[in-house]
């Protein structure tokens, strides 16, 4: 059974950096890809990115895309999120979960995709 644990959230000012991460475990890499997704306070989750391993094929969202970049540690079976030039808007809490893969790539970040999912770590951005 698939067990992932984030950790790496806090408060960072506008403008600011944070690398968050997800240990994984539990799950066959060939099959699956890893997604991080986030839910800001009053509002629905929302996907932000996926990787898949060996190739390390990524895709974003509109939001993520150019601020924030995911990558894997294959012999620490962890996936990072560094998020930079952060607004409040980027105020959470993230999740990661294991999704489809499709070849090297990982074909959406729709939440109705995914399982596994970890208990979420909290990322405020404010002055």
């Amino acid at each position: 059974q698939a067990q992932l644990a984030e950790s790496g959230g806090g408060l960072v000012q506008p403008g600011g950096s944070l690398r968050l991460s997800c240990v994984t475990s539990g799950f066959t890499w060939d099959y699956s890809s890893i997604g991080w997704f986030r839910q800001a306070p009053g509002k629905g989750r929302e996907g932000v990115g996926c990787i898949t391993r060996d190739y390390g094929g990524t895709y974003y969202s509109d939001s993520a895309r150019g601020r924030f970049t995911i990558s894997i540690d294959n012999a620490a079976n962890t996936v990072f999120l560094q998020m930079d030039n952060l607004v409040p808007e980027d105020t959470a809490v993230y999740y990661c979960a294991v999704g489809p893969r499709y070849g090297s790539s990982c074909p959406t970040i729709n939440v109705e995709s995914f399982r596994s999912w970890g208990q979420g770590t909290h990322v405020t951005v404010s002055a």
